[in-house]
């Protein structure tokens, strides 16, 4: 009985394995042809379908005719160069500044270092283009200033008082010579002895500074009035006057020139400094701008003195060659008497251009106002600038 009920269970269980093997089967059969579809075997031919052909083009077209340039990204190219193939282009030049300067006289060794400044391009490596002008009258230059058809003038300290007086805008921004230079010539032959003398005598001028102001210095602390005097004026033919007899002395003369040259033609005279006698010290030769351009003129003029300083130091540092530079800069000056004085000029040359001196300003002022020259006293800052300060 017993090994009856065995006999039934396993031929149960082995009906039931029978039942489920073909679906196994199955399901592997299934498994297999998946992955035999999804990677075939070796050396099995694969059909490609045709794809429609595509028309070749340039790929840098579509970029042509846009902005190019180091900082426009652009398709890379096996045949564009990513450097530049041809020459650079030319650099800019630095902007240059024009300066219009005018002489206060024709060509003079005091006029030393703008010759020099301008034959060794100091002006140039500034970034300086400077013309230099002769005055057809020696009264014109700061009245070309004033009415802003120059940039710059030379001048006198004691004209730049008198013409600040009169409301001109002028203002002193460089010193080249820092002594006087001018002085009372007479002709010995004249009797005159002393400015105490000058009374009844005819007396030449080429400013209005040596007639309205040195003039009346010299004889303030004598028994002269200027009614007395006669003071024609000669403009440039200082010389030619004195010569022929026209005037008995000029005031205003160069001390150093105008003698020698008179000497040479055979004319005696004696000359009276004019500090020597009332007018304080000042300053012979500046440098003026206008004070209404000043403003935007500053960089341009503060460069300017400095080549003028840099010109002088150079002057002094070669005394031999300084005058053969000059000669052939500006060959009107190699006459004898410029030679022979070219050693005294030399030596009162400022080696300080935009140094200014207060004192002597404010000193000049005030006696100019208390002898009643001017008519009212200027602060000093109205009369004179440091161009080096801000």
């Amino acid at each position: 009985m017993f090994s009856f009920r065995r006999s039934l269970l396993a031929l149960g269980i082995l009906l039931l394995v029978g039942s489920l093997f073909p679906s196994l089967h199955a399901i592997g059969m299934e498994e297999g042809n998946a992955t035999e579809q999804r990677y075939p075997p070796l050396n099995t031919v694969v059909m490609v379908p045709d794809l429609p052909a595509v028309a070749s083009t340039d790929p840098l077209e579509a970029y042509r005719g846009l902005p190019s340039g180091p900082a426009v990204d652009t398709p890379s190219h096996p045949i564009a160069p990513a450097i530049a193939l041809g020459p650079p282009g030319p650099i800019a030049p630095p902007p240059v500044d024009r300066l219009t300067v005018s002489l206060d006289w024709y060509p003079s060794p005091r006029h030393a270092a703008l010759y020099v400044a301008k034959a060794l391009d100091m002006f140039e490596h500034r970034g300086l283009d400077i013309r230099l002008s002769t005055p057809a009258d020696p009264e014109v230059p700061t009245k070309l200033l004033a009415d802003s058809r120059i940039d710059l003038a030379l001048t006198r300290q004691p004209l730049l008082h008198r013409q600040v007086d009169q409301g001109m805008p002028l203002v002193r921004v460089a010193t080249l010579v820092g002594v006087p230079l001018t002085a009372l010539v007479v002709r010995r032959d004249s009797g005159i002895a002393s400015p105490a003398e000058l009374a009844g005598a005819r007396i030449g001028h080429a400013d209005q500074d040596a007639e309205a102001i040195l003039l009346p210095a010299m004889i303030a602390g004598h028994d002269v009035s200027m009614d007395s005097i006669d003071t024609p004026n000669v403009h440039y033919r200082l010389e030619q006057a004195m010569l022929e007899g026209r005037v008995d002395a000029v005031i205003g003369g160069m001390r150093h020139l105008l003698p020698r040259a008179l000497a040479n033609d055979g004319l005696a005279t004696r000359s009276f400094a004019v500090e020597d006698h009332g007018m304080p010290r000042h300053d012979g030769l500046i440098l003026v701008a206008n004070r209404n351009n000043l403003a935007q003129q500053r960089s341009a003029i503060r460069r300017f003195v400095s080549a003028l300083e840099e010109a002088t130091a150079w002057i002094l540092k070669h005394p031999d060659e300084s005058w053969p530079l000059l000669i052939a800069t500006e060959p009107t000056l190699d006459t004898p008497v410029n030679r022979d004085a070219w050693p005294e000029i030399r030596a009162r040359l400022t080696q300080t251009p935009g140094a200014l001196s207060h004192g002597r300003y404010q000193d000049v002022e005030s006696f100019l106002f208390e002898t009643g020259l001017i008519k009212e006293r200027q602060p000093v800052t109205r009369l004179a600038v440091d161009i080096s300060s801000p």
